[in-house]
């Protein structure tokens, strides 16, 4: 299957770099249509395991029978295994990546706990896999956003300008981390971390590569792109009543977009543990530019 895949690449690789010689000859739109499309393409590439699990809770959703000797959230749990076993095995995902991706699931994990304990929103399924409250397919919806990050720093071979300390970037991500507990307990920095996060990573521009040439965008802001998808796709979660929020008991709608700082915050950590992936070539490239 391995080779089979590598041989497909090769073979879609010829193609494209004949289509790209045509539409070089088309001029500057011609180009420009060419990698929005490239772009399109490797971003769902790298969305891979988030889409699948999405497509899980929608296909379950609609389709998973009441009576069923399986419960939605198992069978959803065990594809989650699956779907992570076969990336591991095709080459799609590496061992490195797979054990930071399986740290991101941990963490959010205990999160959940947490929050469920707390209210904070319900699992109205019943499950046998499951860790108190909470079904265990819910670190996979943890794990898929630690998954995007580290296939799409593969995928558009990232480089970046000003990226700060690693060790900087770990303190805040352990103090968002952190907040995520405390604010139940009437001690709510958010703000205060929303300017750190502004301070350590405004300065940083990412540098990716969509086909040949490099283009560049401000490493924020990517983030707050990420995170906006995230929530979306958290709404779609909500709508199929994989989960809820207690607002929604009685009725559906959609989760206010204010949540998209919570799940900015989030996506810090989990960039940050993603990042361990590449810390020596980020902090070299930070004292480089600092001396």
């Amino acid at each position: 299957m391995i080779a089979a895949l590598r041989a497909a690449r090769l073979g879609w690789h010829g193609v494209d770099r004949r289509i790209a010689t045509h539409v070089a000859c088309r001029g500057r739109l011609a180009v420009f249509a060419h990698e929005l499309v490239w772009f399109g393409v490797k971003q769902a590439w790298a969305c891979l395991f988030g889409a699948l699990m999405l497509t899980l809770l929608i296909s379950t959703w609609m389709f998973w029978p009441a009576g069923a000797p399986l419960g939605r959230y198992d069978f959803v749990t065990l594809m989650a295994v699956a779907i992570q076993a076969t990336l591991l095995a095709t080459g799609l995902e590496t061992r490195r990546e797979a054990l930071v991706i399986a740290l991101f699931h941990v963490t959010g994990t205990l999160m959940e706990l947490f929050k469920t304990a707390t209210g904070s929103w319900v699992y109205p399924g019943h499950s046998i896999l499951h860790i108190g409250g909470v079904p265990l397919f819910t670190g996979f919806m943890y794990a898929s956003v630690g998954s995007y990050i580290a296939r799409a720093w593969r995928l558009f071979g990232f480089r970046f300008t000003r990226h700060p300390r690693w060790r900087d970037t770990a303190w805040l991500a352990m103090a968002i981390y952190l907040n995520f507990f405390a604010d139940h307990y009437g001690y709510d920095f958010r703000w205060a971390l929303f300017a750190a996060v502004a301070w350590v990573f405004g300065p940083c521009w990412v540098h990716y590569r969509v086909r040949r040439r490099y283009r560049r965008m401000p490493l924020l802001l990517g983030f707050v792109l990420v995170a906006t998808f995230i929530w979306f796709a958290e709404n779609l979660g909500t709508f199929t009543r994989a989960w809820y929020y207690p607002a929604q008991h009685r009725a559906w709608h959609m989760v206010p977009p204010e949540k998209i700082g919570s799940w900015l915050l989030l996506m810090i950590i989990s960039y940050v543990l993603v990042s361990m992936l590449y810390r020596r070539s980020l902090s070299d490239a930070a004292d480089a530019q600092s001396g």
